[in-house]
């Protein structure tokens, strides 16, 4: 968790625990902002103290990182509350003249604009356009005021749902390794050394499942979803044999 101090780290756990016991008191729904990757395994650490509240994660799309924490379950509550997220398209007013825009370029607009990062999910670029996960309290500001990225004018509406997002079915793969773990997994699907492979997990950069994973010797399990920050994310499908030369081959499915 580089960049984070030991004691945002205490007042972030000391809020999941306030909003579960909020949750369960008052009967109602409580929210998290937005939490990056790091910042869920806060969430992870004290989750069997919050079990207690029922809780749910969701970011917009199955392929979203960043997502926000739901205390409450509607076996406790009787009801059910949507999370408190909206989905924008950001789309350039005249495609024609429009900049070849990154994932830097529409998060840099939309912090020029004062906006937290913790209202903010993931970014996700199409072509000249994006697709953007925010909380609702912020969305009106968003759709009235973001119209420029870097050169580009651009409209932001509301879209309603996630499907068709690019990315969002992971295309499937498979590869040959020489075993099941997940060092020689990573470093042949994203074509690095085993010893960059193995930087990415001394750096805290791989999670399995939303979990931090530093056990660079893990061998993945059926359905296991891999993040990794700065190269992508894949879920590990299984074995499909062996060569004649005692290789694995293994299929799995890449997004993006």
């Amino acid at each position: 968790m580089s960049g984070t101090t030991e004691k945002e780290l205490l007042q972030l756990k000391n809020r999941l625990l306030e909003l579960a016991e909020k949750s369960y008191s008052r009967g109602i729904y409580t929210f998290t902002p937005f939490l990056s990757l790091s910042e869920q395994q806060v969430f992870h650490a004290v989750s069997k103290e919050v079990a207690y509240a029922g809780y749910g994660m969701e970011g917009g799309s199955p392929i979203c990182d960043r997502k926000i924490i739901r205390f409450g379950s509607p076996e406790n509550m009787g009801y059910e509350e949507d999370y408190p997220i909206v989905c924008l398209e950001m789309l350039p007013t005249a495609p024609k003249f429009a900049d070849a825009l990154t994932h830097r370029d529409f998060l840099g607009a939309i912090m020029n604009l004062g906006i937290e990062r913790s209202t903010i999910g993931d970014i996700f670029v199409q072509e000249k356009s994006g697709i953007l996960f925010c909380q609702q309290s912020i969305a009106p500001y968003l759709l009235e005021n973001l119209n420029k990225v870097k050169h580009t004018n651009i409209k932001c509406q509301i879209r309603e749902n996630a499907e068709g997002l690019q990315g969002a079915e992971p295309r499937p793969v498979s590869v040959t390794v020489s075993s099941l773990r997940i060092d020689g997994i990573v470093a042949k699907l994203y074509n690095i050394s085993r010893s960059k492979s193995l930087e990415l997990f001394q750096s805290g950069r791989i999670f399995v499942n939303g979990i931090t994973m530093e056990n660079n010797s893990y061998q993945l399990k059926k359905d296991d979803a891999v993040t990794v920050r700065g190269y992508g994310k894949f879920i590990y499908y299984g074995q499909m044999g062996e060569t004649r030369k005692g290789k694995e081959r293994i299929a799995v499915g890449i997004f993006g």
